[in-house]
């Protein structure tokens, strides 16, 4: 990018999130890295910018379709969403967004849409009144969800839907979770508020942050004191809680705060699985900072024989299955534009796959917690009904669905045990 955009303008952060918008509206996910690749200064405005369009997912298309004619270059395109975005976000003076738009126009597709842009910003800004008045008959546009998405909320939770169209469509909370071994919570806590950081302590290990600050600023976070879990993710291990001892598995780990939570409430013989090598040294480097260790290994949750165990090999098991993450979506909101009607049967049959594979690593009398981040029931409760129904040696033991709220995300947990 030229220098004639300075680093730490609106226009330089347009210019950087409009690419990576477009990347994910041809269909790639925002887990490949893009963001990464954006230099530091500038990474947190541009993550903002791109955060947000994209939980606005069809309302920016639904206003920009009366005041084009033909579709953009994909990244004007996205530029104008972007802007959007900022203008309904923002306290910036409206035509303060539009100029800088236009500048970052002038740095995409050799600045030919410099004036496409400025006219349509400008034309939204005349009309907004009745474009927003149009919106608001559009259920989709207007929830920033897709239609088939909605659809499946309002069929599953009926008096719910809108509570949790509504968590995933802001930015999410920041819990923290304590490590137990080298501190608690009301020690941690006083360490927060000495730090100038305030917060509310949530069951043994947990505490929400009032606001969500970066990794750098949390007390001792380096030395491994604390770690940043969500509190309906922390359920995991409490479920489970396998015995001092335990063999346990942890399939599916990556990044790792599930398995690091496991080892944090006793000490256990655990091994920790995913198929991607990358994510495995995640797993070890979140160990190695909170002072743990496991055995990691990169394989097959689904393929017991290929990571060499033998059959009913564990005391319990962490079943955290692949899922559409319908229930993270605030913290993924690539996922709106990524994910398909088909994918969640996609992922049902993955899950069913894994289930059945782990549940022939498990000892007789043992326990496995069957979890995902998903508030669909097919991924969820009829997922566990349907393996209750055909696995005889198998009893539920506990079943939750947490919904996305203001204090947590949305997951799913049905604790199993295998009875003899």
């Amino acid at each position: 990018m030229s220098s004639a955009l300075p680093p730490d303008s609106l226009a330089a952060a347009l210019h950087l999130a409009a690419p990576i918008v477009a990347r994910v509206m041809a269909g790639e996910s925002l887990a490949d890295g893009a963001l990464e690749q954006i230099a530091p200064p500038q990474r947190p405005a541009v993550q903002d910018i791109v955060y947000g369009t994209l939980r606005r997912h069809g309302e920016g298309d639904a206003l920009l379709a009366p005041l084009l004619r033909n579709t953009p270059y994909p990244h004007i395109h996205a530029l104008l969403l972007c802007a959007l975005h900022r203008l309904a976000t923002w306290d910036d003076a409206p035509h303060t967004v539009v100029n800088q738009a236009v500048e970052a126009a002038g740095f995409l597709e050799d600045g030919r849409y410099k004036g496409l842009v400025n006219g349509v910003l400008r034309n939204y800004l005349r009309q907004k009144d009745e474009l927003l008045t149009e919106l608001a008959q559009d259920e989709a546009a207007s929830h920033w969800h897709p239609a088939w998405w909605l659809e499946k909320l309002q069929t599953a939770y009926p008096e719910n839907w809108q509570g949790i169209v509504t968590a995933g469509n802001s930015p999410p909370p920041m819990a923290l979770r304590v490590n137990q071994q080298r501190s608690n919570t009301t020690a941690y806590l006083e360490r927060l508020q000495a730090a100038g950081l305030d917060g509310a302590i949530h069951g043994k290990q947990g505490i929400l942050l009032a606001r969500p600050v970066p990794v750098s600023q949390l007390p001792g976070f380096v030395e491994g004191l604390v770690s940043v879990q969500d509190l309906g993710a922390q359920r995991a291990a409490e479920l489970l809680a396998p015995d001092p001892g335990s063999l346990v598995l942890d399939a599916c780990a990556a990044p790792g705060g599930k398995t690091a939570h496991l080892l944090e409430q006793a000490d256990l013989q655990l091994t920790a699985l995913d198929l991607d090598p990358v994510r495995c040294r995640q797993i070890e480097a979140n160990l190695q900072r909170l002072g743990l260790s496991a055995r990691v290994r990169c394989a097959d949750a689904s393929r017991p024989k290929a990571w060499g165990r033998d059959p009913e090999a564990f005391d319990a098991i962490l079943a955290d299955v692949p899922c559409s993450a319908s229930g993270v979506v605030r913290r993924h909101p690539d996922a709106k534009w990524l994910r398909q009607p088909q994918d969640v049967l996609k992922f049902a049959l993955t899950q069913r796959r894994i289930l059945e594979r782990l549940w022939t690593a498990l000892l007789p009398g043992g326990k496995l917690l069957y979890a995902t981040c998903s508030v669909f029931p097919e991924e969820n409760g009829e997922q566990v009904a349907k393996f209750l129904s055909r696995t005889p040696n198998a009893r539920l033991l506990r079943e939750e669905q947490w919904l996305p709220g203001t204090d947590n995300d949305g997951f799913y947990y049905g604790l199993l045990q295998k009875v003899d």
